[in-house]
């Protein structure tokens, strides 16, 4: 285990797929493979392209081992995903699209059955957010299919088990507002038993155990070490916290970006969590309940932007401040802190693009802290992924926390928690830039117009 460096982490996003090449010496990324990850809208519901996506993963894995030795193989996923498969590893059904609504349609006798949000610390949410509702979905559906399962899969799981041929289950991805998991016990929730589920869940493993090494098939077909080991593997946004839980000292919070921001809280303020407004507990990768709160940011952005290069300039920024150009939520409705409220522009007539960039990464900002606020946050705040190289926003969460925000130096910041799970060190990656709340009055006039025009919106 110490004499291993290089570390391929397969990262599977709801936007983008990847496998990074991690070295443990200096906790960076030497190397990065990347694919789109569009679920195709194909019967017998949309679902993910497990098949283009293992070629691509294999592909990966080749091409990186052939620039530098591959010393062990992490996977971190996207939540609310699991597999259905046979006796011999198979899918039984597609890998649900977790966006897709056809579970809505059996939410009333979906909500008779599901436990409480005292015991899982879920919130119920719409599509397929919570597994436990898309399992419920197609076990209804497709009672002939569902009946052949023989394991149920958290999604990095299911991609170790292709790996390997080790079935497994690992409590960050069984703890994602599953509502299959009880948070406080430790151990499968209610709803399991009701379904007559347990005898299907798969043994339930650290996220750092070695599950065994590559089937030989793959050793050939990509030219790794036939002893290659690969790691359980864990959710991205824990994936994201792992590294500060062993090496940060609370009171502190992460920010995991990318389709969602995810927010959590690490010996802050005891607070109780509104069900309502998207906050939930997650279940960190040392298995204690981690409060936390989300919202949609990484496709707001998205949609915002229509993903085209910016350019803001400091003018640019300071008409935004000084006009209160203001976006209010939500882009995307049915989640996050505002699930009900439409969004709208406030006094936004005749702004040019880069004051629409700028107010964009206000809205986002102000959002997280809105998050960071549920769940009581307190002491600095490191933000992971895409959001922490844009300063406007870095900035912005600095000044409506009135803490510090580091931006991570990582550019994915989920590969180099996954690839942590090769080592036994504790230090971390280079930290990045600490940025401290803005000392121009003008920032914090903008977050007080923000709340005030949010709390009117009702």
């Amino acid at each position: 285990m110490s004499a291993m460096r290089h570390i391929a982490v397969i990262d599977i996003g709801k936007t983008n797929a990847k496998v990074a090449l991690v070295d443990l010496t200096t906790l960076s990324e030497v190397a990065l493979r990347r694919m789109a990850n569009a679920p195709p809208r194909q019967t017998p519901y949309p679902h993910h392209d497990v098949e283009a996506l293992w070629t691509f993963i294999l592909d990966s894995l080749a091409s990186l081992n052939h620039e530098r030795r591959i010393d062990a193989i992490s996977i971190t996923t996207h939540g609310a995903t699991g597999a259905l498969v046979n006796a011999s590893g198979e899918l039984v059904l597609p890998v649900l699209d977790y966006e897709f609504d056809g579970p809505d349609a059996l939410a009333a006798d979906y909500d008779a059955i599901r436990p409480p949000f005292a015991e899982t610390g879920t919130p119920r949410l719409p599509l397929g957010l919570n597994l436990g509702a898309q399992f419920f979905w197609q076990r209804k559906r497709f009672p002939g299919e569902f009946a052949r399962a023989a394991a149920m899969l958290m999604y990095p799981q299911y991609w170790a088990l292709r790996l390997t041929g080790v079935t497994a289950n690992e409590v960050t991805s069984l703890g994602c507002h599953t509502d299959l998991w009880d948070p406080w016990k430790a151990d499968f929730s209610s709803l399991v038993g009701r379904m007559d589920w347990r005898h299907l869940m798969a043994p339930v493993r650290p996220a750092r155990d070695r599950l065994g090494p590559i089937l030989p098939a793959l050793a050939v077909r990509t030219g790794l070490d036939p002893q290659t080991p690969v790691f359980c593997g864990l959710h991205d946004s824990n994936a994201s916290l792992l590294p500060h839980l062993l090496s940060d000292a609370p009171p502190f919070s992460v920010v995991s970006t990318g389709t969602w921001v995810v927010s959590m809280a690490v010996g802050g303020k005891q607070v109780t969590l509104d069900a309502a407004r998207d906050t939930l507990v997650n279940v960190n990768a040392l298995g204690n309940p981690v409060p936390s709160a989300r919202f949609m940011g990484g496709r707001e952005f998205s949609l915002l932007t229509d993903d085209k290069p910016q350019d803001c300039s400091g003018s640019d920024v300071l008409a935004v401040l000084g006009r209160k150009i203001l976006l209010l939520p939500s882009t995307q409705q049915r989640s996050g802190p505002f699930p009900q409220q439409a969004a709208t522009w406030l006094d936004a007539d005749g702004m040019n693009d880069g004051q629409r960039f700028a107010a964009i990464s206000f809205y986002l900002a102000l959002m997280t802290a809105t998050c960071l606020d549920l769940i009581g946050a307190d002491g600095p705040t490191t933000v992971e992924g895409p959001f922490a190289r844009n300063r406007l926003f870095v900035g912005m969460l600095a000044a409506a926390t009135a803490r510090s925000v580091v931006a991570s130096e990582a550019a994915t910041g989920t590969s180099i928690g996954a690839a942590l799970l090769a080592s036994d060190q504790a230090a971390t990656h280079g930290k990045g830039e600490r940025l401290e709340p803005p000392t121009n009055p003008a920032w914090a006039d903008y977050v007080s117009a923000w709340r005030t025009a949010v709390e009117a919106q009702g």
